[in-house]
């Protein structure tokens, strides 16, 4: 990993589940050494133990950048320890859902440099995506050190401003789980249609991702490739008029799904 200040004065981890597993996996395999990673958390992995980091010791000072990965219920007892960290050069980067950037400020120092990341799960084998955006302090630089870190884990996206983290919540945070909801379904009704349910679930997964990477590496928007595959009036028409029905399908649906998470990630972040 190409950045010497991470390296000199250190990078400590508060909590290592799978996010965190998944972001120190890619820092070390991208060069980072383990005795530049400080990692902070109650329960480590059998994995964690062998890399060879600074489990549970003393932490550096001042490290370069604090990555926060607890969950959000923790957050109050957890970040609260490392206040003496605050208000100096020290990057604080959060991925846990639900807490804003002005809760760093009133728990570090309204001087702390913040980035606040929302990732997806697909991070757990580096096929993710996560938006960040910054505070005032936190700056150019801050936004540049914490897309080193996370594109780790995949792609990285800069938002304008953060009241932008609910719709992302709504749809690459949430997303995973509409498309796994979405295999489900299609397998069910694969089963409906007479398959067995092996064969069915089979079928499902592998053309949900096929089609997702046949979606990424083509030159085509995913709107051009549907077309691609739609004769007129053959089998996958006769599916998308009921999918693309305006009042039924996936176009009020989808708006209706991602707005209900959207709105409880502002509930969420309002506590």
């Amino acid at each position: 990993m190409k950045n010497s200040r991470i390296a000199a004065e250190g990078l400590v981890l508060l909590g290592c589940g799978k996010m965190g597993s998944a972001m120190l996996a890619g820092w070390l395999a991208r060069g980072l050494p383990a005795s530049s990673v400080w990692v902070l958390d109650p329960h480590p992995s059998d994995w964690l133990r062998s890399t060879g980091v600074h489990l549970n010791q003393d932490l550096p000072a001042a490290p370069a950048i604090v990555l926060v990965a607890v969950k959000p219920q923790m957050m109050a007892e957890a970040l609260p320890t490392l206040r003496e960290m605050g208000n100096g050069k020290t990057l604080f980067v959060s991925v846990a859902a639900g807490t804003t950037i002005s809760f760093f400020e009133q728990t570090l120092g309204m001087d702390t440099p913040v980035v606040r990341a929302m990732p997806n799960t697909p991070a757990a084998i580096s096929q993710g995506i996560t938006a960040i955006v910054a505070n005032t302090r936190a700056g150019a630089q801050g936004l540049d050190e914490a897309e080193l870190l996370l594109s780790a884990v995949g792609e990285v996206v800069r938002l304008d401003e953060e009241a932008q983290i609910d719709a992302v919540t709504g749809v690459s945070g949430s997303g995973p789980a509409y498309v796994f909801h979405m295999i489900e379904t299609l397998a069910a009704a694969g089963v409906e249609q007479g398959l067995p349910a092996d064969m069915a679930m089979q079928l499902a997964r592998a053309t949900v991702a096929g089609a997702g990477a046949l979606a990424m590496q083509a030159d085509e928007d995913p709107a051009q490739l549907r077309i691609n595959v739609t004769s007129p009036n053959g089998t996958t028409q006769a599916a998308l008029e009921v999918l693309m029905d305006a009042e039924h399908g996936f176009p009020a649906l989808m708006r209706r799904a991602v707005a209900a998470a959207a709105d409880r990630s502002r509930e969420l972040a309002r506590g």
